[in-house]
C-alpha cells in the first residue's frame, strides 16, 4: 500500500552550477525556434519544446555561459540576453517566490 506524500515533487538539474532543485525553484528556459538562437524566460512554464531549467542567481547563469550548456540543453540556442536580463531585474521577486510557491494544475485544464 503506497502512502502519498505532499513534498513528493518533481526535481530538476540546474544547467549552471548542475545541482538538483525543486522545479517551482528553478527557471524553465526554453529556445525561441523558427531558426533564432535566442532563449527565453518559460515564466508560465507551458511552452512547448525541450526545456532547461536554471537556478534565479547571476552566479548560475555565468557558470552556465562559461560551461556552454545552453547550447547543449537546448539544440543550438545561444541568445542569452532575455536570460540575463530577466535574472538581473527579477532577481527580488524571483527570492520572494521561492518563499511562497504556486502551484498550478499540471493536466493543463486552468481555470
Amino acid at each position: 500500500m503506497a502512502v502519498l506524500s505532499n513534498g513528493n515533487q518533481p526535481e530538476r538539474t540546474c544547467i549552471g552550477c548542475r545541482k538538483k532543485g525543486k522545479r517551482h525553484e528553478l527557471l524553465r528556459l526554453v529556445a525561441e525556434g523558427s531558426g533564432s538562437t535566442a532563449v527565453l524566460v518559460d515564466e508560465r512554464r507551458r511552452m512547448a519544446g525541450r526545456g532547461a531549467w536554471l537556478h534565479p542567481s547571476e552566479s548560475c547563469l555565468a557558470l552556465a555561459i562559461k560551461r556552454r550548456a545552453f547550447g547543449r540543453a537546448l539544440a543550438g540556442a545561444s541568445g542569452t540576453a532575455a536570460v540575463e536580463h530577466w535574472i538581473k531585474s527579477g532577481a527580488s521577486v524571483a527570492a520572494t517566490a521561492t518563499a511562497t510557491p504556486i502551484v498550478q494544475p499540471e493536466s493543463g485544464s486552468e481555470i
